[in-house]
């Protein structure tokens, strides 16, 4: 099985990245938080430090671009060239209302004539430019029946793989994935597909596997976020034993550590850091107990001294 962790904007940087590569294994490609190329022509100095080859040096990432423009993604595509990658992946998941209200991200798919131009620009240019290209797609914008016409639209591509989150976009996050529509992606695509959508323990991913045995590529986002170490075999359950909460302990310190280096002022890496535990902390007894602790926080003193409390009482 080949596990790829999930673009998470605002989390899965490459401070985030660096640790987790250091710390756990079993990813087969970490997916960066997407970049959104405009007709600037210039990469902002978050998306570059991101992609930037001595910030993820030994790490294998895939860029993510968010786009409806085949010009735009062309460029892009091009400037990530230039740093030595030979794949980036199109989002069309994201169901956040600022971007969908610009047809980008899941919002593009209730384009579908103008997305399958869009895709067949980009086909041609990445492959003049020797490159691969993957999508990460919902199955619809308002319904799932929109799926089946944008099966038919990616299967005249050939995409290094089609990842689905069989959600549509006003879901977001809510109601269950639908597992049916994937399973038609299963069925009807001629494109390796990949799953993603609500596996966050080892069992979750044993009841996936058993009813999509063929499927043998899973995308992890939130799951992972909550155990770090979900892909790696014989773990996933969130019941650690000693020595993993001494890992965890380790990976924490470098993720803050490399906050501190990376952002201005203990503010803004508090802030940082809070957001990592609102995932982290299920898996600790007692965990949302002193995670209050945690948020609480308002200086870096009392975060230490919160964090060496919530570890102390696992350990």
């Amino acid at each position: 099985m080949n596990y790829y962790f999930a673009p998470m904007e605002g989390i899965t940087g490459y401070v985030y990245r660096k640790a987790h590569h250091r710390f756990y294994g079993n990813i087969t490609q970490y997916f960066t938080p997407f970049i959104a190329p405009n007709r600037s022509r210039k990469l902002t100095s978050r998306e570059m430090n991101d992609v930037l080859p001595s910030h993820n040096e030994g790490i294998p990432i895939v860029p993510q671009l968010l786009t409806n423009r085949a010009e735009d993604f062309v460029w892009a595509a091009a400037k990530i060239r230039e740093f030595g990658y030979r794949e980036v992946n199109l989002n069309l998941g994201c169901p956040s209302g600022t971007v969908v209200a610009k047809y980008r991200g899941a919002g593009f798919l209730a384009l579908p004539e103008e997305l399958d131009r869009f895709l067949e620009v980009v086909t041609r240019e990445m492959e003049r430019m020797d490159m691969k290209f993957s999508v990460k797609t919902r199955i619809g914008k308002d319904s799932s029946r929109e799926f089946e016409r944008l099966i038919g639209i990616f299967n005249q591509y050939p995409l290094e793989r089609l990842i689905v989150h069989p959600r549509i976009q006003t879901d977001f996050y809510k109601n269950q994935p639908d597992w049916e529509a994937f399973g038609q992606a299963v069925k009807n695509s001629r494109n390796r597909i990949c799953y993603n959508g609500d596996l966050f323990t080892s069992k979750d991913i044993r009841v996936f596997t058993d009813q999509f045995p063929m499927v043998q590529e899973i995308m992890l986002g939130r799951g992972l976020l909550k155990n770090p170490a979900l892909a790696e075999e014989g773990k996933g359950d969130l019941t650690r034993t000693l020595n993993d909460f001494g890992r965890l302990r380790a990976f924490h310190d470098q993720v803050l550590e490399g906050y501190r280096e990376a952002i201005p002022g203990d503010r803004n890496v508090l802030f940082k850091m809070k957001e990592l535990w609102f995932y982290l902390a299920d898996g600790f007894e007692g965990g949302e107990r002193l995670a209050k602790k945690i948020r609480k926080a308002g200086r870096m003193e009392e975060y230490l001294a919160a964090v060496e409390q919530m570890f102390d009482q696992q350990m």
